[in-house]
């Protein structure tokens, strides 16, 4: 028997008005989960722990089998494993996002966060733009830095995800970017004055760097400011392969998704043109989970896709309808159709981490709907896959990380 799980960051969401009172996931045309859905396992899954943020990776976390309540140190601790940053016992990091500020009138405070991921810019603009807050900040030797940036360290991750490591430092509450769009963000600013510092001199940087002229030019956000966040210390993951005896890979383009692999001993496998965006190469992703299962000897593979998280945090109901479509039609599809043709037995779970809904535009701690298929059950299911028929079965899973026992049949 071989498992895969195919994770669809933020799918869940809400009914709208928009839609005919009716949810993205089921206003998608989805004929290969609907297909699924007939002999599937369906019900409802508690990612988040109660008393904890509603996030990817408290939520991917518990996907994977792992107690957030135990092994859950702080979102970019994770990513800073994927993107191979060291840190110390008592090294503290930080999420960096580069984001949109409203760039009208002079005072930093008062500006209001337009875009958590500055249109999701490239990777290669992005690592241009850090460099500019290395030059400004230090980096390398600490006798070349300013006096008060010594400590800290930026290290470039993918998209607008990028890291900040203050060593010896402390942790602190600071506010994720796609939780306050649209709000002015003086109240939201780090009370730590280098942090809130490196911050507003990071403006003065980028507002007019030629990636940013340039950018406004095609009609593009600029990525115009840095903002820190999701701090905290180092992880400690159990190896994943001995806790569930299986060999499991990691197939994601998102440093946190990369970050919980290494950590957890899983091998990541790289797919050319998977960006993290809605034009991320689906095909491709489903391609290379087939072959992990059939060809290189895994168990175990874990395919998330970030689309539908950032359509709901963009606010975009069409484009977040089009990115389940996309997923459903060039993963899900594909990837039955592959192992069933190779004659294998087969575990597929299908399910959102947590709901990002479009009018809320960012995480909420609601449950999620899942859809467990076994290629070798007897037909059991609901008509289709969805919000509505994961309550219409009556079964929950209240804590998330017990879901992978159902998956793994133990």
């Amino acid at each position: 028997m071989k498992y895969i799980v195919i994770l669809c960051d933020g799918m869940a969401d809400d009914m709208l008005e928009e839609l005919d009172g009716r949810t993205p996931l089921e206003a998608a045309r989805t004929p290969n989960m609907d297909r699924l859905a007939k002999t599937a396992e369906i019900g409802m899954v508690r990612t988040v722990p109660e008393g904890m943020a509603p996030g990817s990776d408290t939520a991917n976390l518990s996907v994977i089998g792992y107690d957030p309540k135990k092994y859950y140190s702080g979102r970019s601790p994770l990513e800073a494993l994927s993107i191979g940053a060291e840190m110390g016992a008592d090294d503290v990091s930080f999420r960096c996002n580069l984001v949109t500020l409203s760039e009208d009138g002079d005072c930093y405070e008062d500006r209001v966060i337009l875009d958590h991921s500055s249109g999701e810019i490239s990777t290669e603009d992005a690592a241009v733009l850090l460099e500019a807050l290395k030059e400004e900040f230090g980096s390398g030797q600490e006798a070349e830095r300013p006096c008060y940036t010594k400590g800290y360290d930026f290290y470039a991750g993918t998209s607008y995800r990028h890291l900040l490591i203050w060593h010896h430092g402390r942790v602190m509450e600071l506010t994720a970017p796609h939780d306050i769009l649209t709000r002015r963000i003086g109240e939201y600013l780090p009370s730590d004055p280098v942090l809130r510092d490196m911050m507003a001199r990071s403006y003065d940087i980028l507002k007019d760097h030629p990636i940013n002229v340039k950018r406004r030019a095609e009609g593009k956000n600029p990525a115009n400011s840095a903002w820190f966040w999701g701090a905290g210390t180092r992880p400690a993951l159990t190896s994943f392969e001995e806790k569930n005896g299986v060999r499991g890979a990691m197939i994601s383009a998102v440093d946190l998704l990369k970050g919980i692999a290494v950590g957890a001993g899983m091998h990541n496998i790289t797919v050319e043109g998977a960006n993290g965006g809605l034009n991320t190469n689906y095909r491709g992703k489903g391609e290379a989970a087939v072959k992990a299962l059939t060809e290189d000897g895994y168990d175990f593979v874990y395919v998330h896709i970030e689309a539908p998280d950032e359509m709901g945090h963009q606010g975009s109901i069409a484009d977040k309808t089009a990115s389940i479509g996309y997923i459903d039609e060039q993963v899900i599809g594909p990837v039955a159709d592959a192992l069933e043709k190779a004659g294998v037995d087969f575990r597929m779970l299908v399910m959102p981490d947590h709901p990002t809904p479009v009018h809320v535009r960012t995480h909420t701690a609601d449950p999620v709907p899942y859809m467990l298929y076994d290629s070798t059950a007897p037909a059991q299911g609901m008509e289709s896959y969805s919000e509505k028929t994961g309550k219409e079965t009556g079964i929950f899973e209240e804590e998330g990380c017990r879901l992978i026992d159902r998956l793994l049949q133990r």
